[in-house]
């Protein structure tokens, strides 16, 4: 079955830690350009850290530059967000989205399913004291 599954997600404390997984199944992620997005409740979804398809550079929101940083390990087949020094308006569902030949700037601007070739069913993240 091809698909991507994101885990990691849970309720922590503002200042605190997650780390975030998308593992993919069924389907190598080599030309895909990989995005986590999140959307919160009454939020229009938006693009949080992106790796291009071709040259791995990344892009990040700057809400979250400094903060968290966006990996993946090919022989896992898996992108990670680790997300550090969290912060209330972290809150949100996290989802990642693959799309093939795509730069990492242009992949966390597209915010509309229609982009993407593969979507996950999404985390969710709570920051709350």
């Amino acid at each position: 079955q091809l698909q991507l599954m994101e885990s990691g997600g849970g309720a922590v404390q503002p200042g605190g830690s997650l780390r975030l997984s998308c593992a993919a199944s069924g389907f190598t992620l080599d030309y895909y350009a990989i995005g986590w997005f999140r959307q919160a409740p009454g939020k229009e979804r938006e693009g949080v850290s992106c790796i291009s398809s071709t040259d791995s550079r990344l892009y990040y929101a700057d809400s979250v530059k400094g903060r968290f940083t966006i990996s993946r390990d090919n022989a896992k087949n898996t992108v990670y967000l680790q997300m550090n020094a969290l912060r209330p308006e972290d809150t949100a569902v996290y989802y990642c989205a693959v799309r093939r030949f795509t730069t990492a700037q242009a992949m966390c601007g597209m915010t509309s399913n229609l982009y993407y070739r593969y979507l996950g069913q999404g985390t969710q993240v709570t920051v709350s004291s």
